[in-house]
């Protein structure tokens, strides 16, 4: 199983197609480029109506390995599923707020757009933390230099322009 058969996994599935009316959007490491053996294909939408998100989901993976939803019973209550398909494991989150709001879509976003104002330095450097276990964001953190909270931290990052982007990467050590 290499990256690249992520995308055959989510077309043979219909993920997408299915949960069209959620504005579904793969995140994560995948599209970045930086997965690591186990990395999943994460799936975010913007779900007003959980029960209708749940009977879509339910109706056509319930069957796949490892099928598993729930909500969160805090915050705005998103509802998780998680199942494998083609030996790819997925996790799609549905939550209430337009897809664009929230945080993994924005740390997704920040971590994009760095990456494209890199010269492969940075993703070398966060590449390996990852090979070494660290989850992204906060292998982007340590790259960056920020501490304190890393999810807060690429937050507070996202409302950077592009000029304050590349003035944080040259001001990194990136080897």
């Amino acid at each position: 199983m290499t990256v690249g058969d992520y995308k055959s996994a989510v077309t043979s599935s219909a993920v997408l197609e299915r949960l069209e009316p959620f504005d579904p959007r793969i995140v994560g490491t995948l599209p970045l480029g930086l997965a690591v053996p186990g990395s999943d294909i994460d799936i975010v939408c913007h779900v007003l109506d959980p029960n209708s998100f749940a009977d879509i989901v339910w109706k056509h993976y319930r069957s796949a390995d490892d099928f598993v939803l729930y909500r969160w019973t805090s915050g705005t209550r998103p509802a998780i599923a998680r199942f494998v398909w083609d030996g790819w494991p997925f996790e799609l989150f549905g939550d209430q707020r337009p897809v664009e709001q929230q945080r993994s879509w924005v740390h997704f976003e920040v971590e994009r757009r760095l990456l494209a104002l890199d010269d492969g330095r940075l993703r070398r450097a966060v590449g390996t933390l990852r090979a070494g276990g660290l989850k992204t964001e906060p292998a982007f953190a340590a790259v960056l230099g920020i501490s304190g909270d890393p999810y807060q931290g690429l937050l507070d990052l996202a409302v950077e322009t592009d000029a304050g982007l590349r003035a944080r990467l040259a001001a990194c050590d990136l080897g």
